[in-house]
């Protein structure tokens, strides 16, 4: 069986997790010091926290020292916190607003831009925010807020517009918004001078899946979907030139039988040989192999705690967020993709989301 051993250089974990103001017991932002070592020296331990009201999804910058953090409630906020080797996340301004429920967040290639997928609620609908950055990347305003439409056939998810997750495709040309309220993938492109959204696709993905995140293969010419209300994951085609999905294949995200499943987190490998994927309400994280138009299922681990959410790739591992349990857990990736049982689990109240830094 893998073990944690396989993890290989030093890294800093960043993890954010729902506070007392938005229905957690965390702090907001905790940074982790992971150390590699044979199977019984691998650490992880805590180093820092930071308070941020409802730190549920880190991005980081593509070239400075900074990573943005969403601020999950009604009123909506993010906020770009300045990172030092050796010290604690550093708060660079005040939080700024863009949406109801922001859930998801990256940055544009260019730097210049955050995007935010805003979740909405029961009566305000999925949006995608856009907020400026300058060159030390401080946010700086709102220059754009696109609003879905659309719904689903799930009573008490899809009666409106959910957007989760918004990233750029490969090739950096166009922005990708999931949908789970949809059941559709929103496709736009940014105009880098006046900071504005284009729309130009939306594919339409099945009925009821409720798509929560994508990941794509290194080639950029597949995109796998964590499908949330399915309990699937998806082998898309990725068109570049129309950035459009069109199906391929799905299995399920997991083989545990008789328990109400929620995928969460999708990481591909670098090679973009393997897919990874956490599962909530299984507790598990699955692996599959990636074919040229296919998933086939390499078997699934505990996640080392209960409602694994977030998951972010180490050198030779996995690092979980447990949500409910409230513990970050390391798993150990072989060479075949196949994982080995949680071996470092350490304490995180109402941790969500992770970021390698």
């Amino acid at each position: 069986m893998t073990s944690i051993a396989s993890i290989t250089g030093q890294v800093t974990v960043l993890t954010g997790s729902y506070t007392p103001d938005t229905g957690g017991e965390g702090v907001g932002l905790t940074t982790l010091s992971l150390t590699p070592g044979d199977a019984d020296a691998v650490g992880l331990r805590v180093t820092d926290t930071v308070a941020a009201s409802g730190a549920s999804y880190l991005a980081a910058h593509p070239t400075l020292p900074v990573a943005y953090t969403t601020h999950e409630s009604t009123a909506g906020a993010v906020s770009a916190f300045g990172l030092r080797e050796g010290a604690a996340p550093v708060p660079l301004g005040a939080p700024l607003t863009g949406g109801a429920n922001p859930c998801h967040l990256t940055v544009h290639p260019s730097g210049d831009y955050l995007l935010t997928a805003n979740y909405g609620t029961d009566t305000l609908p999925g949006t995608v925010a856009v907020h400026r950055l300058n060159g030390d990347g401080r946010l700086v305003d709102l220059t754009d807020v696109v609003e879905h439409k659309g719904s689903g056939p799930v009573v008490g998810r899809q009666e409106g517009t959910h957007a989760h997750q918004v990233l750029v495709d490969p090739a950096g040309r166009y922005i990708l918004a999931t949908d789970l309220g949809a059941d559709t993938v929103f496709t736009y492109e940014l105009d880098v001078t006046t900071g504005t959204l284009k729309p130009v696709a939306a594919s339409q993905l099945r009925p009821g899946s409720g798509p929560r995140h994508l990941a794509f293969a290194p080639t950029g010419d597949l995109v796998l979907s964590a499908d949330e209300l399915s309990s699937t994951v998806t082998c898309h085609r990725y068109d570049a030139e129309t950035g459009t999905l069109h199906e391929l294949s799905r299995v399920p995200a997991t083989a545990v039988a008789d328990i109400p499943n929620q995928p969460g987190g999708i990481v591909t490998s670098d090679c973009g040989r393997y897919v990874w994927v956490t599962n909530r309400g299984a507790d598990t994280v699955a692996a599959f192999r990636l074919t040229a138009t296919d998933l086939e299922p390499l078997g699934e681990v505990p996640s080392g705690g209960n409602w694994p959410r977030g998951l972010a790739s180490v050198p030779g591992g996995l690092v979980v967020a447990n949500q409910h349990s409230g513990t970050v857990a390391v798993l150990g990736v072989s060479g075949d993709g196949s994982l080995g049982e949680a071996g470092v689990v350490v304490e995180v109240a109402s941790v969500v989301c992770a970021l390698v830094i």
